[in-house]
């Protein structure tokens, strides 16, 4: 019996899992991820539970592109959009205002949203599915406890998940689901880069695989 979901296989339960408020663990560029449906509290409250991260350090979310983004009720105004099409897909996070609100724990307590646009298969097939099943964006964490290393490959996932039944309506909801596909392992690229766009200037929260000086250019351009 295989511990891994696979998306062609399953990709129903997967949506009926996120549905019923669990929480799923899934491959990206970078590492592997962490979602829930980001406007149901209880998931998220179970991700949160699980991760050992409190409301205060907010999770971002995971999009197939910006007009999604911007039907969530992002602002993207033009360095912003600049930024999405010079480096979206791709390990960058983009910190913007957003005017609908989250459960807790998603958004920032300024209301502002975290947005990543993973280049990864899966996990953009992930986001595309929940969003055309109208149950939101998926939330966007690394798959790992707080204070711990990420999962990097689909051996420290199971690691961290626990071996997942063929039958996923049998696993504990309190749990991730693991999801993987042949070939689908996390990319283990550097981590994203966070780039906080709430201003008139960007400023860079966390330093990753995409530079500030390419960022500095694409933004004046």
């Amino acid at each position: 019996m295989s511990p891994i979901r696979t998306v062609e296989d399953g990709v129903n339960d997967t949506i009926a899992r996120l549905g019923a408020d669990g929480f799923v663990a899934y491959p990206t560029e970078t590492v592997w991820g962490l979602g829930a449906c980001a406007d149901r509290p209880r998931a998220v409250d179970r991700l949160m539970d699980w991760k050992g991260r409190d409301s205060g350090s907010p999770l971002a979310v995971l999009v197939p592109g910006p007009i999604a983004a911007e039907a969530m009720g992002c602002e993207l105004r033009g360095p912003i959009r600049q930024l999405m099409d010079a480096f979206w897909p791709g390990p960058l996070m983009i910190v913007v205002a957003c005017r609908k609100e989250w459960a807790p724990g998603v958004a920032r307590a300024d209301g502002a949203l975290g947005l990543r646009c993973s280049s990864h298969r899966l996990a953009t097939a992930l986001a595309r599915g929940l969003l055309e099943a109208g149950l939101g964006p998926l939330t966007s964490t690394s798959l790992n406890q707080t204070g711990k290393p990420p999962a990097r490959n689909v051996a420290e996932a199971i690691r961290l998940t626990g071996p997942v039944p063929t039958d996923a309506s049998t696993t504990a909801i309190e749990g991730p689901l693991l999801i993987s596909t042949s070939g689908g392992d996390a990319g283990g690229a550097r981590p994203s880069t966070v780039v906080d766009c709430t201003a008139s200037e960007f400023s860079i929260l966390r330093d990753g695989a995409i530079a500030r000086d390419l960022i500095q250019k694409v933004w004046s351009a």
